[in-house]
């Protein structure tokens, strides 16, 4: 039987009034990609598209076929079926053009450590091609605009961290990409220098940048992604918003909570035809102690009604509760939903990672 959360949500806007309204203009069209390695399949039947100026995030276990998909949205690779555009080129007709578009970071940066954070944006201007002028004044930009003017004279070997990816980035953008894709951006950081990239990440969108993001926090996805892909076993499983996902994944229910123990099962009887189960969860004493709590679980479907429903029987039934608390499913929850508690494999030992380096043609 397929995995009841296995599939596309529907697309927005599919009303009469949706005829009237222009379609948003499209930065990256994938359609049908497929990528064998041998006679492993990586990337099977993949297809989604991204909206000029948004965030999206692509998601999936080790060895989903993320970064197989990545590169050949790069023109790292080359697609064994479907066609895919990239800022209005085809990746394989047009690769030189759509290296042109596009910025690529990995998970590691790719920086002359001897060289000071000026002198690398610099060297990356030159090798673009901008006059030595030019690429001063746009260092000189990317400074200001990602906070490193203190740190500009000093050598990247002696950056922390995050320093070293905002300077990264940075040099991914010295010519104005229209597209960006960004391969875990925040592995290893702290979660301050975590913040400081998802700040850098939304400024970016706000300028009318399209960012495709692979990433392994989920929150991060939560927060700053418009659109979210779900892959697994290299095939699409899921797409929609984290609103929607969270909502195709499991209804949100209230967790009511009586005041002793013995109230329990009457709980249980006055709330059982709106579908209460018995629901056990971990608190922390006075003293920091884990204890249990047990509590009746009811679902929402109706929001506020519910609880409104909720609270008329227990008072009617006389029956104290000490908390009445909404539970809405988190993005972790739908991943593991989605993907199943065991989804990483080791086919993480046959897709292609990206080199440790940014990539900007």
């Amino acid at each position: 039987m397929a995995h009841p959360f296995r599939r596309h949500l529907a697309s927005p806007s599919t009303g009469s009034g949706a005829r009237h309204r222009a379609a948003p203009e499209v930065a990256i069209t994938a359609n049908g990609l497929r990528k064998r390695f041998g006679d492993h399949t990586a990337v099977e039947d993949v297809t989604f598209d991204v909206e000029k100026g948004s965030i999206l995030a692509l998601l999936g276990p080790n060895g989903a076929g993320k970064t197989t998909t990545v590169n050949m949205l790069c023109t790292l690779l080359k697609p064994d079926d479907g066609s895919a555009t990239v800022a209005g080129h085809d990746v394989v007709a047009d690769a030189a053009a759509v290296r042109r578009s596009i910025m690529l970071t990995g998970q590691f940066a790719a920086l002359d450590e001897s060289l000071s954070g000026r002198a690398n944006l610099v060297l990356f201007g030159r090798l673009m091609g901008l006059t030595k002028q030019a690429a001063r004044e746009r260092a000189d930009e990317l400074l200001v605009e990602f906070g490193l003017t203190d740190a500009a004279e000093r050598r990247v070997g002696k950056y922390s961290g995050g320093m070293r990816r905002r300077i990264d980035i940075a040099c991914g953008l010295v010519t104005r990409p229209e597209v960006v894709f960004l391969d875990e951006p925040t592995t290893g950081l702290d979660p301050r220098s975590r913040q400081d990239v998802w700040r850098l990440v939304s400024a970016l969108r706000d300028q009318g940048v399209t960012i495709l993001l692979t990433t392994q926090y989920l929150e991060e996805a939560d927060s700053l992604s418009d659109h979210i892909v779900v892959i697994d076993k290299g095939r699409v499983i899921a797409s929609g918003t984290a609103a929607e996902l969270k909502a195709a994944t499991g209804a949100s229910h209230y967790q009511v909570t009586p005041t002793a123990a013995e109230e329990l099962e009457p709980l249980l009887a006055c709330l059982g035809d709106l579908g209460a189960t018995r629901a056990s969860t971990q608190s922390v004493d006075t003293t920091g102690s884990d204890i249990d709590t047990i509590a009746v679980s009811v679902p929402a479907p109706e929001g506020a009604d519910t609880l409104v429903e909720i609270v008329r029987r227990t008072t009617l039934a006389g029956i104290r509760l000490s908390d009445i608390t909404l539970r809405r499913p988190s993005l972790d929850e739908v991943f593991l939903a989605l993907t199943g508690p065991d989804a990483v494999s080791d086919d993480d030992l046959h897709e292609e990672h990206p080199s440790d380096r940014s990539a900007s043609a």
